[in-house]
């Protein structure tokens, strides 16, 4: 199967049974859910360093102190043992850094260093506090737009992925590097919470499963960058509000990103389960 194959399965059968209940859901209810449907891409992105996430896109959320974030399609990619490899019972998979693969495996992905900041929190008790001792499995693709474990090249590889249990503020952090965009999706990071570090070891089921998105001026800036030549046309060719993902709202999603392209960037979001 090629590359494009596989990542056109993304908008196929990965993205049918949540994703559409979800849709179904936020038709049925009405005003108060369909507050979160209206962040579109904005027109454009800015060539500056220092980056954060879209002022127009926080406009359209006056409601979502305390939201639950939407479920999402895993994608054909997970390697959480639904489809083929399952990465998560394997030595070395708790990790922060995942800039590096673990195990046999020695690659090391390169690119703009990216550090993924993510707080999960109870909706059911209002959000106050964070979820101490819950677990987040996350994963993304390279900046060649490959994914460890599955796509060619690099299937002997298990960068990009890795495990963690969340503080007493219900904090992760991961070590990573920005994501490519490929044909035909927004930029992304997918990622599973688990009720526990021993759930998520033992590929028990995940409580959420979703995808953060990547605000489009620092995307831009990004691409700009050595080594990114690849995504500039894909980017050109994408928007949020096209993406079969993040179409029917992304306010949720849309990390907060500062930083810069020399530094290095830091992307934070609060997800509500």
């Amino acid at each position: 199967m090629s590359e494009e194959e596989l990542h056109d399965h993304d908008k196929g059968l990965s993205f049918d049974l949540p994703t559409l209940a979800r849709r179904r859901m936020l038709v049925l209810s009405g005003g108060g859910l369909l507050a979160v449907a209206g962040c579109a891409a904005e027109a454009g992105g800015s060539g500056g360093g220092t980056a954060s996430s879209s002022p127009s896109a926080a406009a359209t959320q006056p409601d979502a102190e305390c939201a639950e974030i939407p479920d999402e399609t895993g994608g054909p990619y997970p390697a959480d043992g639904s489809n083929g490899v399952n990465v998560l019972t394997q030595s070395g998979i708790v990790r922060s850094d995942i800039t590096t693969s673990f195990g046999t495996a020695s690659g090391v992905a390169e690119g703009v260093p990216l550090t993924i900041e993510l707080t999960v929190v109870d909706v059911a008790s209002g959000c106050g506090a964070g979820l101490q001792g819950a677990a987040v499995y996350l994963w993304h693709c390279d900046r060649d737009g490959n994914y460890s474990l599955y796509s060619p090249g690099v299937e002997n590889e298990n960068y990009l992925r890795g495990v963690q249990e969340t503080d007493a503020n219900g904090k992760v952090t991961f070590t990573s590097i920005f994501p490519a965009c490929y044909a035909g999706r927004w930029p992304h990071i997918h990622f599973e919470v688990y009720q526990s570090l021993d759930q998520a070891t033992a590929a028990g089921n995940a409580i959420k499963t979703s995808q953060l998105a990547l605000p489009e001026d620092v995307c831009d800036t990004v691409y700009d960058t050595e080594g990114y030549g690849r995504s500039i046309q894909n980017f050109a060719q994408v928007a949020l509000d096209t993406d079969n993902v993040f179409s029917d709202g992304s306010t949720l999603q849309l990390a907060t990103v500062s930083g810069d392209a020399d530094q290095g960037y830091v992307a934070s979001l609060r997800l509500g389960v």
